[in-house]
C-alpha cells in the first residue's frame, strides 16, 4: 500500500491563502504516489478545545487522532498571527497528544514539512521556527525546507509572477520532500517487521 501523507491547517476563511499553500504542498505528494488527507480548516474549526486527559470521544478528534497514527508523513500549514502559530494549528496538533501511548508515538518516525504564510516578512520566520519546534516535541523530523509565503498584496519591485512561481516551486518541493521520507520510511519499517 502506498504511504499516507496527511495535511493539517487552514483558517477559519474558506479558500485562505494558508489552505491553498497547503493543497499545493499535498498535491506534490499525491503526485509522487502517496494516499493523501486533508484537515483543512473547516475541520480544524470544528474540532472541541484539547483537554488533557479527556477521551478524545468527539468523532473529529478521533478522526483526526487515528489518521495521523497511520499516516507516514505529515504536511502542516499555519498563518503567523502575532508571531506564533493559529490557535487551531496548535488545537489539533495539542490533540495529538491522544497518540502518546502508540508504539509510535505521536509524530514519531515521521517527516514532517511545515509552512508559515503571513502577510509580510516579520511574523514568518518566528512562527516557522515555532512550528518546527512543536514537531520536534512531538517527536517529528521537520523537512530540511521550512517555507514562509507572504500574502501580503504585491507591490511593484518585488518579483511579480516570478516570485509567484518560485514560491509555487518551493511548496511542491516540500510536498515531495515529505513523500520521499515517507515512502522510504514505510519500506524500511515493512523490511524491519515493524508496524507502519
Amino acid at each position: 500500500m502506498s504511504p499516507l501523507v496527511v495535511a493539517i491547517g487552514g483558517t477559519g476563511r474558506a479558500g485562505s491563502s494558508t489552505e491553498r499553500a497547503l493543497l499545493t504542498a499535498l498535491g506534490s505528494a499525491e503526485q509522487a504516489g502517496c494516499r493523501t488527507r486533508l484537515f483543512g480548516g473547516e475541520f480544524l474549526a470544528a474540532l472541541p478545545l484539547f483537554r488533557p486527559g479527556a477521551a478524545p470521544d468527539d468523532p473529529g478528534v478521533a478522526d483526526l487522532v487515528e489518521t495521523v497514527g497511520q499516516a507516514n508523513g505529515v504536511l502542516l500549514a499555519s498563518p503567523a498571527y502575532h508571531g506564533g502559530v493559529s490557535a487551531m494549528v496548535k488545537n489539533a496538533l495539542d490533540h495529538l497528544e491522544h497518540l502518546a501511548g502508540r508504539e509510535r508515538a505521536y509524530l514519531d518516525g515521521r517527516a514532517v514539512g511545515c509552512v508559515v504564510t503571513a502577510a509580510g516578512w516579520q511574523a514568518g520566520g518566528a512562527t516557522l521556527s515555532a512550528l518546527r519546534s512543536i514537531v520536534h516535541a512531538l517527536r517529528g523530523w521537520p523537512t530540511p525546507l521550512g517555507i514562509t509565503v507572504n500574502t501580503a498584496p504585491p507591490v511593484e519591485g518585488d518579483g511579480g509572477a516570478a516570485a509567484r512561481e518560485q514560491c509555487e516551486v518551493q511548496l511542491r518541493k516540500i510536498g515531495w520532500q515529505v513523500a520521499e521520507f515517507a515512502t522510504r520510511a514505510a519500506q524500511s519499517r515493512v523490511l524491519a517487521g515493524m508496524p507502519t
